[in-house]
């Protein structure tokens, strides 16, 4: 009965070094660990049924805290931040990422835009976000 308890505890082993590696790893365990613990119980009720109780016992405690940590949720990184939207963009703001004043014309709001844009454009070298921001301040200065 001892090598069930060895072979749990190297397996216990590698589950929870299988939480520290990729994120595919750790999803590979996550579905394997309910499994071990399944078995650690089941050999545990076994092992009592039997008459050996601490082997029992052992089994049975090490299966249900492996269960409880396969049910534990991944950690996850901080939400990302909310896309600009001619909503969420205050006129100030808007003037401010154009480099326009408040009495800015049409013609001068666009100008300022399709100056910025061909500088930050996904396809010149720059990032969605930015061009999404420059994008949400001309339709915020436009509209309102």
């Amino acid at each position: 009965m001892s090598w069930i308890l060895i072979g749990l505890a190297v397996l216990a082993l590698l589950a929870w070094a299988g939480t520290t590696g990729s994120p595919a790893g750790r999803r590979a365990w996550r579905l394997l660990v309910p499994a071990i613990a399944l078995a650690a119980v089941v050999g545990g009720v076994f092992s009592l049924l039997r008459g050996t109780w601490p082997v029992g016992l052992l089994l049975v405690v090490a299966g249900m805290a492996m269960a409880a940590v396969a049910r534990t949720p991944p950690l996850r990184g901080p939400a990302p931040p909310p896309r600009a939207t001619p909503d969420n963009v205050t006129l100030a703001a808007a003037r401010s990422v154009l480099g326009v004043g408040p009495e800015a014309s049409r013609d001068e709001i666009l100008a300022a835009h399709a100056r910025l844009i061909r500088r930050i454009h996904p396809d010149a070298g720059g990032t969605d976000g930015l061009a999404a921001h420059l994008n949400a301040a001309r339709d915020r200065l436009l509209e309102g």
